[in-house]
């Protein structure tokens, strides 16, 4: 999609209803299903963090951009996600927080991103995580400077990409919570996305189709 069509549109999307669960659960493995009901996050006492989903243009073409983390001894280790990580005490609220990890992960300053929404929060059992997703917008092009501590790289996908369910596989794969178990994920070029990106991506792409 042409980046100045998306400009025009994108605004529609603070005024979509959010399909929330109901769009993670596309992406869920069912082993996961259990863990997405939000009547249980308040009983839990979870680590807060936020992410950034973010487009920007690219050679005038709408992309979206993802992390290739670092291989290190965790559960999320060299796995692809949206830019973004856990509250410190120093935030004002998960706005900043999703803007100040975006900064300091791939060098985008905040003042470069208009930030149009909040999206559903999600639950990863491994991490104990609650995780607060948010809609963001570059309008100019952009260059990444990577945290080389964290980032290993960048995935870069186009919005056409994403709108396209050819995209979405099942693959077989073991996780911290069972093994050889099916898995819904997004196929991007080498990678595959799943995990709570995938379902934040479904959340996002779910929506996109109201406004698109």
């Amino acid at each position: 999609m042409k980046f100045n069509t998306f400009l025009q549109e994108i605004p529609k999307i603070t005024t979509v209803e959010l399909p929330a669960v109901k769009a993670h659960m596309l992406m869920a493995p069912l082993e996961r299903v259990a863990s997405l009901d939000p009547t249980n996050y308040n009983s839990l006492k979870t680590k807060k963090a936020a992410v950034m989903m973010l487009f920007y243009p690219k050679e005038g073409i709408t992309h979206l951009s993802f992390i290739i983390r670092n291989s290190y001894p965790g559960v999320h280790s060299s796995q692809i996600a949206f830019p973004g990580g856990k509250v410190e005490k120093e935030d004002f609220n998960l706005q900043h927080t999703a803007l100040r990890e975006t900064y300091e992960e791939i060098g985008i300053h905040p003042n470069q991103i208009t930030v149009m929404r909040p999206f559903t929060q999600i639950y990863i059992p491994p991490s104990n995580f609650l995780v607060h997703p948010f809609l963001g917008v570059c309008n100019d092009e952009i260059s990444f400077t990577l945290q080389v501590e964290e980032v290993a790289g960048m995935v870069e996908l186009p919005l056409s990409e994403l709108m396209n369910d050819a995209i979405i596989v099942q693959k077989t794969m073991d996780t911290s919570y069972a093994k050889a178990i099916s898995v819904p994920c997004f196929k991007v070029g080498e990678h595959y996305i799943w995990g709570a990106t995938a379902m934040m991506m479904s959340e996002l792409k779910e929506s996109l189709k109201m406004i698109f």
